[in-house]
């Protein structure tokens, strides 16, 4: 048997070892850099030490970096409160502000003075004020012999104690997180500031240059940024809003750095990485590739096709739509890059590789194949029951909630359930009221009752045709018998007979409102379409999904502790899961197919060559234009070009957006902003040779503010150094 593992190994280490000597993947933790990732980084070229990056004694770049919101990140780049992220991310604060008659979207916004700094309700930056590893903690009392409820049960209990106790007496916030799938926890305290106010972003056109046609592709010339500022109580503390509040004095601020980068420089990302999924199984990376993205590929084709023909009719659609159809479609495009990068790493016969030298070392010892002998087989068995569901759930996220009255309907449901409960007061119910009458002014500013409708009739049908009738919501019966299948039909009673299609419509309703007026809500075609789409969802589909979930979670928790028992001497990095990481790599170019070879930088001369006044994506502001053809670049050029944006091997995914990029220094140099298509598999397989973050140019971000928007105040608070 051991020799039939040595052999596994050496065939192994043929086909994964990488083409290139160093890969240069993991989003790893902060804390535990010095003894994981500091000898590899010094001999790449960094020139700081650990607590330069993390420290809880003094100020470090962990200080200057921010979770933006609930999925991006951002810096800190003076030291009145002034952060750095993607225009992608401070898309909807940009959106909300915008009109027919004042279109930040289109024509950019700069707040010439502090008093122009426009408050974002609802937007937040988040703090880390300090990690650690809470795992013996968290499983005080764990022992194998526990049933999986009774461990999460214990777990959860201790979680709410340690996460109480070490944020008494303080204004912070407390988390605790998994890692490794549940074999470490660690602690986050943060300090949430919530009076964050727009400061600037330029047009779309420089903003979303290259749109959809280029998101997640290779060469790009976007200027993905936006700034904005954080306003602190006088003590420099978290407040509401405030006319009161002062800009924040952060701990740290970044300098920046004009001179530029080459290839092979080091370069490093400090954010927010959302998800990865490195530990799957090839059951799991075959459920993605044939269940999941190719069903959220044609559904979100499908309604981006009609946000699309309609947003071109009008500019108040184009308003309305704007920020719905980028979240749209960022994640469709992602979906089709996954599985060509998936497919062309033939990601299933790589991951059965890795079974085959897991089931002969398990196999190598009878006390191991007591203990994981039957791993493999039980994932292969119970992702063979997960497929329908999880299918079944991809209808549900995006056909069934994808029709805005759909998901809006189901939200009059809190007010139902407060009618009907006898300890309501009459207050109570006024205030939902009130919320309701509220929010109905926000979420109609941006809704469009015929665009919606189109959508309704296209997503309905194909969650009717896609999905086996056993997991059909009920309403379906009535849509074949009364309808006869004909969705367009049924669209044309929904709209003319729902109170939900209008603001006028809501407002009648609530201005009327008794607590007996709620049977009005369940009686509305819509609401009772939401009732069955959403209880045929938690009545048959997410009962299912949890059982089967949970117990991929528990055996993904055994396989990680038997893969890190496998590889003692390998070093190991977490899942992403929204929590402060670092990745380091080099500036490096790009071959994604045969032939083909491409820069690791672009520059302005790219954009004026992409021009096309005919194409949305692709229209280049005059102003732009002039200091183009004049090459009035100010310090910001090099060689006479003014650079965009370059690419480097660092691991990223989701909430990295908007990351600060650094060089060995701990300079900024460039901001996160997206990844090579081909390379967007790295959130389940990482590739050296296929995988490249896109960092916009903080020289080009420069330029844009100092010379082409004339805000120089903000240079003026800024610490560049060439």
């Amino acid at each position: 048997m051991k020799n039939i593992f040595t052999s596994l190994l050496l065939f192994f280490s043929i086909i994964l070892t990488p083409s290139i000597s160093k890969a240069d993947e993991g989003m790893w933790i902060p804390m535990l850099l010095e003894q994981l990732n500091m000898s590899d980084m010094t001999s790449m070229g960094l020139k700081l030490k650990a607590e330069d990056i993390y420290s809880i004694n003094k100020s470090s770049l962990k200080d200057a970096v921010v979770l933006f919101g609930g999925g991006c990140t951002a810096e800190l780049i003076s030291n009145k409160g002034l952060i750095l992220t993607n225009h992608h991310c401070g898309f909807g604060s940009i959106q909300s502000h915008s009109s027919v008659e004042n279109n930040y979207l289109k024509n950019g916004f700069w707040a010439m003075q502090q008093s122009d700094e426009m408050s974002n309700p609802g937007l937040s930056v988040t703090f880390l004020v300090r990690m650690e590893d809470v795992t013996t903690k968290v499983l005080e009392g764990i022992n194998d012999k526990m049933t999986e409820a009774t461990r999460e049960t214990a777990i959860a209990k201790n979680i709410e104690k340690i996460e109480k106790s070490s944020i008494k007496d303080t204004h912070y916030k407390a988390k605790i997180k998994p890692f490794f799938c549940g074999n470490e926890y660690y602690l986050f305290i943060t300090e949430v500031f919530t009076d964050i106010r727009l400061v600037g972003a330029p047009p779309e056109d420089i903003g979303k240059f290259g749109g959809d046609t280029d998101n997640w592709m290779w060469p790009r010339q976007t200027g993905d940024f936006s700034i904005f500022r954080i306003y602190a109580n006088k003590n420099n503390e978290p407040a509401d809003y405030s006319i009161d509040n002062v800009p924040y004095t952060p701990k740290k601020s970044l300098t920046i750095s004009i001179k530029g980068v080459k290839k092979n420089d080091f370069t490093m990302v400090y954010g927010f990485p959302g998800s990865t999924e490195q530990f799957l199984t090839s059951y799991g990376v075959k459920m993605i590739m044939e269940t999941e993205n190719p069903i959220g590929i044609s559904l979100r084709e499908k309604k981006l096709s009609i946000l699309s023909t309609d947003m071109a009719s009008s500019d108040l659609l184009h308003i309305q739509y704007a920020d719905k159809y980028a979240g749209v479609a960022n994640y469709w495009k992602k979906w089709i890059g996954e599985n060509k990068g998936l497919k062309k790493l033939d990601a299933i016969n790589k991951k059965r590789i890795q079974e085959s030298l897991f089931t002969a070392w398990v196999e190598s010892n009878p006390e191991r194949t007591k203990k994981y002998g039957e791993l493999l087989k039980t994932f292969e068995k119970t992702y063979s029951k997960l497929t329908n569901y999880t299918l079944s759930w991809r209808y549900f996220a995006e056909a069934g909630t994808g029709v805005e009255i759909v998901k809006y309907a189901w939200g009059w449901n809190t007010l139902i359930s407060k009618c009907l409960d006898p300890n309501s007061k009459p207050e109570d119910i006024q205030k939902i009221i009130e919320k309701f009458s509220k929010s109905a002014k926000n979420y109609f500013k941006n809704y469009n009752a015929p665009t919606d409708k189109k959508v309704f009739i296209a997503l309905l049908k194909m969650y009717y045709n896609g999905l086996n009738k056993t997991l059909h919501p009920e309403i379906f019966k009535t849509i074949e018998t009364k309808y006869k299948g004909d969705f367009s039909l049924y669209a044309d009673f929904i709209f003319e007979k729902s109170i939900f299609t209008s603001e006028e419509k809501v407002n009648k309703f609530l201005a009327s409102f008794k607590t007996s007026s709620f049977s009005k809500i369940e009686k509305d075609p819509a609401f009772q379409l939401a009732s069955s789409i959403y209880n045929n969802y938690y009545d048959k589909v997410m009962p299912q999904l949890t059982i089967l979930n949970d117990e991929i979670d528990s055996l993904s928790r055994i396989y990680v502790k038997a893969l890190k028992e496998m590889s003692p001497n390998k070093r190991f990095y977490p899942d992403a899961n929204l929590t402060l990481r670092l990745a380091y790599g080099k500036v490096a170019d790009y071959q994604p197919m045969d032939g083909v070879n491409y820069d690791y930088f672009t520059t302005l001369d790219g954009m004026i060559q992409k021009e096309d006044p005919n194409v949305d994506d692709y229209k280049v502001p005059q102003k732009l234009k002039e200091l183009y053809k004049n090459k009035d670049y100010g310090r910001y050029a090099e060689n006479g070009k003014m650079h965009i944006a370059f690419i480097a091997t660092n691991h990223t995914t989701g909430g990295n957006s908007g990351s600060p990029v650094f060089n060995a220094e701990g300079q900024l140099i460039g901001t996160n902003f997206d990844r090579v298509w081909e390379g967007t598999m790295s959130d389940i397989m990482y590739d050296p040779n296929q995988c490249r973050n896109i960092t916009l140019d903080i020289r080009y971000t420069l330029f844009i503010i100092d010379k082409f928007a004339g805000a120089k105040r903000l240079i003026d608070e800024m610490d560049i150094v060439n």
